[in-house]
């Protein structure tokens, strides 16, 4: 089975118009246009009844302390966990992909609604909805896609995992509201195949220049 993007290579640079935050040269980083990027399939398996879509970051520290703080840098020595960006489950196998913005256009504040979404498909609680549970304005359950906005001081890029998931069963087993470690949990054993593509993405400059100078 294989996944593509027509938005990003595997290993590349995903544009800032699949990001949630984009650099900002006065306040390091401003909300950005959060569309999720086209995707598309094929050789998926004979048998499969359905696809889960999940997407995370690999590389974001495990200690908030050092996060977006002027005069800090995260080294990239720094212990990383994993972050979802996108739970979606029960999505039929054809059409065999997804457009740009189909299931996200734009930052909704306190998060876009769910689990419901297009295709008869349902969508699970990202991350957002725990790194905003204190911030009065953000506040809320973050459903669907919410693209990347890595730390704008980290010491490095950060790696974005869409990984698909042919089963053999139409529906999951879960009910309301579900989290990452729910999906990995409710997979099991019904995996016939699975495909990834990983995009990189960030918002410290510094990254840039040493590129640059390279």
């Amino acid at each position: 089975m294989k996944l593509t993007s027509t938005g990003f290579a595997d290993g590349g640079r995903i544009p800032p118009e699949y990001a949630f935050c984009i650099p900002d040269a006065a306040t390091h980083a401003r909300l950005g246009a959060n569309r999720n990027p086209p995707l598309a399939w094929s050789d998926v398996p004979a048998g499969t009844k359905s696809l889960v879509l999940i997407c995370h970051d690999r590389d974001v520290p495990s200690k908030p302390d050092d996060v977006n703080q002027e005069g800090r840098t995260i080294p990239a020595t720094a212990a990383r966990v994993d972050f979802f960006h996108w739970l979606l489950i029960d999505l039929p196998p054809q059409p065999a992909s997804i457009a740009a913005g189909e299931f996200s256009d734009g930052v909704t504040a306190r998060g876009k609604s769910g689990p419901a979404a297009p295709r008869g498909a349902r969508q699970g609680s990202n991350d957002y909805t725990a790194w905003f549970a204190n911030d009065k304005d953000m506040a809320g359950e973050y459903y669907g896609y919410d693209g990347p906005c890595p730390p704008w001081n980290d010491a490095i890029e950060h790696h974005y995992v869409f990984t698909l998931h042919a089963l053999d069963i139409a529906r999951l087993p879960l009910e309301g509201t579900f989290t990452g470690a729910q999906v990995h949990e409710a997979i099991r054993g019904h995996v016939l195949a699975q495909a990834r593509l990983t995009g990189i993405y960030a918002l410290n400059p510094a990254l840039d220049a040493a590129k640059a100078a390279r």
